[in-house]
C-alpha cells in the first residue's frame, strides 16, 4: 500500500486532463508555417513576374516583382 506504481500514477494524471483544457491549448498556437513550399506558391504571379524580367530586365518590372512578393507573405513566406 505504500508503493506508487509510476505506470498507474502517470495514467491517473492523464486521466484528470480535461478534453476542453486540450483543445484550447491547440487552438490558441497560430499556425505561421506556410502550407507550400515557395516554389510553388502563387503561380500566376510567378509566371507574369518572370515573364516580364526575360522580355524587359528587371528594372521595368517592380510592379510584378511586388505583386510576386506580396503573394508569398500572404502564403505566409518572410520574404
Amino acid at each position: 500500500m505504500g508503493e506508487l506504481n509510476i505506470e498507474n500514477a502517470s495514467s491517473a494524471l492523464a486521466l484528470r486532463v480535461s478534453p476542453l483544457k486540450q483543445e484550447s491549448a491547440v487552438t490558441t498556437v497560430p499556425d505561421t508555417k506556410p502550407k507550400k513550399k515557395i516554389c510553388c506558391a502563387c503561380p500566376d504571379t510567378k509566371k507574369l513576374r518572370d515573364e516580364c524580367i526575360v522580355e524587359h530586365g528587371e528594372d521595368a518590372c517592380a510592379k510584378w516583382i511586388d505583386a510576386h512578393r506580396q503573394c508569398l507573405q500572404a502564403e505566409g513566406f518572410n520574404v
